[in-house]
């Protein structure tokens, strides 16, 4: 009769082992209390969102049975602060999901996801928990509140409306199982991608297959060879990989190769197909906006953001759509016929020859290329130059920190301080591609800022990329591009570190998906200015400033291909409209759906077989559903809010201070547009991007009001 005794003894002493050596369960002993990355392991996770949900449940609970009446204090902001273990657990788990993940980590959120969606689920379709937030918002704006508590208390309410709470509960049962199955659905999705774009490879063993090549892609091709293990050159669907090849190799067969293979990714079939996870997550978001009384996904997800509604949006797209049309068709025209001069013969462009003669034509018609400007871009050069653009604007610096703890060897940590020496948050950096990180650049948080009880507990920030690797004869050059990517993530990284907000729901990024893109773009408008470049870009061999003669070139070549470059975005855009503004399920061919959206917009032949939305992770996986248009909206912020730096000095100390006021440190704090107004003095207009892009001026509408104007041109 002892031995069931002793077998429940040691279990629960070897349970109480493993939680005890549990770093999530105990107070990080770090710099400024940064994750333990070294010392957490998968078999952690688990056990950490299991104790995250039993002790958020009992939070809840006691906010549902407190016998006081509701008030701001015991129900709004003992909600806000619930939850902070499976927060903080959270936030590692997903975010390294994303870029240092393995297959283990993959089965976990596969456990994970149907879990964590009942909790959300229980939390967002309580009644009880419901009747106490809608108390406190119906006399919200008579109780004394400030008006942060009172924006706090509005987005909680929004936020459970939006869960369904108000909905019956035959209805609250199909939420239930819509919301479980999109979230694993959505997984899915993004696993998918990351699998099939690690799977490919293009390993070459003929040096003649490289012709065209600059000595740095063949040298990095190289490298990536070696990694594996193979003799050759590898080349695969990593951005530096293919980007590269795309633009410099002369074998047109293995351009076409590797665009076919970069445009097929999980739509050709296989075990990471994507085609039906693309119609059940566009079909289940429909269903969910429809149960919750909403036409389409884009009326559910657009209206508490600046465009308020489809018309808005498709009018900013509309306008942009004919103010480019010109310029857009003139662009492919000088490439095809630059095309057809260069071989001396009519060539038939296809997509896998644009980014090939584009940059050909650029290089003869400026005499510039990535090639040229590489040597200037050395990314410890690079960091200096934007990490200096934060200290010149708003006396921001930045100290790497070796004791902080980081995911893998290649990040790097560093403090962050204000002008006045306050440490006001971390910063990690990531740069380059691993089969462990998904593709694209992306800045995430591993905390956010708030305060509690008298002290403001600061942001951790992490900016993540896939940028060229050093090899073995130089240090990581990076292209303008790149360059142009570290900056606007930066901008999204100031947004979360100078938060100076009270409730995390509201502090920094955690705005308007049509806002949140401003202070990123607008970073991205001093990399032509020839007063900011002089102050980092020197050559990496000689320490000599990058020529004036260069960046000028850089200058007169920045609107290069303009037009084509902004009819691709909208593109996207009418893409991402099309698969939410569904009134009914779609069960067809989703390569037959993205080309009827995408035909407006089309410059170039359609390869057969190819699909941008099997792996188009930003509206499938990534949060921008009903949303990629702010690219383009926030483009016309941007434009517009650098005209006044233009127009004051572009380090002019007392802009960057209304920026930095008015945008950077309010969060969700306010209405973004009256935000922008308290800085810029007026609304926007497209004014500003029509004349950086230089395009003739043809109208001028606000993104305020866009969504006011009748629009009929719009076509299906």
């Amino acid at each position: 009769m002892r031995k069931p005794f002793i077998l429940i003894l040691f279990i629960a002493i070897m349970t109480a082992n493993i939680n005890s050596q549990n770093p999530f369960f105990t107070e990080y002993k770090t710099p400024h209390g940064t994750t333990p990355f070294d010392k957490i392991k998968n078999e952690h996770y688990e056990p950490a969102f299991d104790k995250g949900i039993k002790e958020q449940e009992a939070e809840i609970n006691q906010i549902i049975n407190n016998p006081e009446l509701p008030t701001f204090a015991n129900t709004i902001e003992a909600y806000e602060n619930s939850g902070r273990l499976l927060s903080d657990v959270g936030s590692v788990f997903f975010n390294l999901l994303s870029s240092e993940s393995d297959d283990e980590m993959m089965e976990i959120s596969q456990r994970l996801s149907p879990k964590l969606s009942e909790h959300s689920n229980n939390i967002g379709l309580n009644e009880d928990l419901f009747a106490r937030v809608k108390a406190v918002y119906d006399k919200r704006n008579d109780s004394g509140l400030t008006p942060e508590q009172i924006r706090l208390t509005e987005k909680i309410y929004e936020g459970f409306e939006n869960k369904g709470v108000t909905l019956s509960a035959k209805d609250k049962e199909i939420y239930r199982a819509l919301s479980t199955e999109l979230s694993k659905v959505t997984l899915d999705f993004g696993q998918n991608a990351l699998k099939e774009s690690n799977k490919f490879e293009m390993l070459l063993t003929d040096e003649a297959d490289l012709a065209g090549l600059p000595q740095s892609v063949r040298d990095g091709a190289k490298a990536k060879a070696k990694q594996k293990n193979k003799e050759g050159w590898m080349f695969d669907l990593s951005g530096p990989s293919y980007i590269a090849f795309m633009k410099y190799s002369d074998r047109r067969d293995l351009r076409e190769k590797l665009y076919l293979a970069y445009t097929t990714k999980c739509v050709a079939g296989g075990e990471f197909d994507n085609q039906e996870n693309v119609r059940k997550i566009a079909n289940l978001r429909l269903k969910i906006a429809q149960l919750l009384g909403y036409p389409d996904f884009a009326a559910f997800s657009l209206k508490n953001k600046m465009a308020k509604n489809e018309k808005g949006v498709f009018n900013l797209l509309d306008n942009l759509y004919d103010a480019f049309a010109e310029r857009a068709k003139e662009d492919v025209a000088d490439v095809q016929k630059y095309a057809s001069k260069l071989e001396g013969k009519q060539v038939d462009l296809q997509p896998w020859d644009w980014a090939y003669y584009s940059e050909k034509l650029q290089t003869e018609k400026y005499d510039l290329n990535d090639e040229m400007v590489r040597p200037y871009f050395e990314l410890e050069n690079v960091k200096k130059g934007v990490f200096g653009l934060a200290t010149d604007l708003y006396g921001v610096t930045f100290k790497k920190n070796t004791d902080i703890p980081v995911y893998n060897p290649e990040v790097e940590a560093f403090e962050v301080f204000d002008a006045n020496g306050k440490y006001i948050s971390v910063l990690y950096t990531d740069f380059h591609p691993r089969e462990s990180k998904r593709q694209g650049a992306w800045m995430t948080e591993y905390k956010g800022q708030y305060k509690r009880d008298g002290v403001d507990s600061r942001p951790h920030v992490s900016l993540v990329m896939n940028f060229t690797r050093p090899t073995e004869n130089d240090p990581a050059l990076l292209t303008f591009d790149e360059v142009e990517t570290f900056l606007h993530e930066f901008g999204h990284g100031l947004h979360g570190m100078l938060t100076e907000c009270t409730y995390e729901t509201l502090s920094g990024t955690n705005v308007a998906r049509d806002f949140v893109e401003l202070p990123s773009q607008v970073m991205e408008n001093w990399l032509t200015e020839k007063e900011y470049l002089d102050r980092f870009a020197v050559h990496y061999k000689t320490g000599e400033p990058i020529p004036a003669t260069l960046v000028n070139k850089l200058i007169d070549a920045s609107n290069f291909n303009a037009g084509y470059l902004c009819y691709r975005q909208l593109s996207f855009g009418y893409l991402d409209m099309a698969w939410h503004t569904l009134k009914n399920p779609y069960e067809g061919d989703i390569k037959d759906f993205e080309k009827n959206a995408m035909i407006k917009t089309a410059l170039l032949p359609v390869a057969e077989g190819t699909n941008m939305s099997a792996s188009f992770g930003h509206i499938f996986s990534g949060g921008y559903a009903a949303g990629y248009y702010s690219y383009k909206w926030s483009e016309v912020l941007d434009a517009d809010a650098f005209a006044a730096f233009k127009k004051n000095g572009i380090f002019d100390k007392e802009t960057a201070e209304a920026f930095r006021k008015n945008i950077l440190e309010k969060g969700n704090t306010e209405d973004p547009m009256e935000l922008y107004i308290k800085f810029r003095g007026q609304e926007p207009t497209i004014d500003a991007l029509l004349e950086r892009s230089g395009v003739e001026k043809k109208t001028a509408p606000t993104p305020n009001n866009v969504a006011k104007d009748v629009d009929q041109k719009r076509t299906k």
